[in-house]
């Protein structure tokens, strides 16, 4: 049979004509974008996610109208629309995906972190990115099984997958349970207000602001530059600290362990003059204050406030080093020392030669000395003088024998 050119012709006018449509409307369509995102303020990275997946879409969607117009009953073609199909699907589950990231970043873009009081906007911000998260992952999810539903054997197995539902779900919920876990704990995290992205928080002993939430595990940036990751029920079945749970103010103390002859009068005129003088102090509370006064030195306690973590880190650091300045140069006497105090031998007085009085036990009275002969009263003897001869000889002729 000699192979007709004709229909390839045909399909190939039918692509370009589809090209050439997908670019007009596209190119409709980015006008009409344009004008909106001007008015409203959209910005173009977060337009580039739908305009990609969207000129993608169109293009294969015309070269699928553009098979099925040339190709109308030829099985050979049947494959190649297969391909287009799923590729039309994969193409849509994008599209989608990149509709609802636009969606939501122009939700983060109206609620700023970088400002003072951003407990409410980084609030948004987390659940916004786990709405994100889980919406993307259903629509994977959705497009994944419209991919195979396209087959007819995926579609008959269907069937009998749906039946067995029950038993798959509870085998795969005991096999998943720590990852079920994980995932509830981030849903929880995003919706009970319990830590945000950006919250100043002590975890494990370690100080630092969480970076990352996800469904199933936090990152922690630590201090110094570390990351600490933890599972998400970490932050549910564990006490933890959060700095700025309601707001990002807070409270700082320097202790000194200082010398008796500190002045407190003249200390808190100096720490006034210190706070005048930087930038770092809120200007809410200063307090130095005598908290104990025992083992040989004097605690001096001194309290401040910053506006967040950071600030008050340093500014401690600050106050704790210009007040020992201060004490070098000022108030010498009020630095710690320990004293030793030297003393001569005394002279003991000389013993004297009578026996003094002493009430013992079995000394001092005559109850102690009836005490005393109770013990050690002797045992009596027989007197050998007495004794007669002839019982002497006999007892030593009894020895002889022996």
């Amino acid at each position: 049979m000699p192979f007709d050119v004709m229909p390839w012709l045909e399909f190939a006018a039918w692509v370009l004509g589809a090209l050439i449509a997908a670019v007009a409307i596209a190119a409709l369509v980015a006008v009409i974008v344009r004008s909106l995102a001007k008015r409203r303020g959209w910005d173009e990275r977060h337009i580039g996610r739908v305009r990609r997946p969207f000129r993608v879409l169109l293009f294969l969607v015309g070269l699928w109208i553009a098979v099925g117009v040339a190709f109308p009953s030829r099985d050979l073609i049947v494959p190649l629309d297969t391909t287009l199909r799923l590729l039309v699907i994969g193409a849509s589950g994008w599209l989608g995906a990149g509709i609802v990231s636009f969606a939501f970043e122009s939700v983060l873009g109206r609620w700023r972190t970088d400002v003072a009081d951003n407990r409410v906007a980084r609030r948004v911000r987390t659940q916004v990115l786990i709405l994100r998260r889980v919406v993307v992952v259903i629509i994977a999810i959705v497009t994944l099984g419209a991919m195979l539903l396209t087959f007819p054997e995926v579609r008959a197995v269907g069937t009998s997958l749906l039946a067995s539902a029950g038993v798959a779900s509870i085998v795969a919920g005991l096999a998943a349970q720590s990852v079920l876990a994980n995932m509830f704990a981030g849903v929880q995290l995003a919706f009970s207000d319990a830590i945000r992205v950006d919250d100043v928080v002590v975890v494990e002993g370690e100080w630092g602001t969480i970076e990352e939430i996800t469904l199933t595990y936090v990152v922690v940036h630590i201090w110094d530059d570390r990351r600490l990751v933890l599972p998400s029920t970490y932050f549910t079945s564990t006490p933890f600290e959060n700095w700025t749970r309601r707001n990002s103010e807070l409270l700082g103390s320097v202790e000194f362990d200082l010398d008796w002859r500190v002045a407190p009068s003249a200390m808190r005129e100096e720490l006034d003059r210190i706070l005048a003088r930087t930038d770092l102090w809120d200007g809410r509370v200063k307090v130095l204050q005598v908290t104990d006064a025992v083992g040989g030195f004097v605690r001096i306690r001194v309290l401040v406030t910053a506006k967040d973590a950071p600030t008050l880190f340093d500014l401690r650091c600050f106050v704790r080093e210009e007040l020992i300045e201060w004490m070098h140069e000022h108030a010498g006497s009020a630095l710690p020392r320990q004293r030793v105090q030297l003393v001569e031998q005394e002279h003991r007085p000389q013993r004297r030669d009578a026996v003094s009085e002493h009430n013992g036990l079995f000394s001092g009275s005559i109850e102690a000395q009836q005490r005393a002969s109770d013990f050690t009263t002797a045992i009596p003897l027989p007197d050998l003088d007495d004794e007669p001869e002839s019982d002497l000889a006999e007892r030593a002729r009894g020895r002889g024998d022996s």
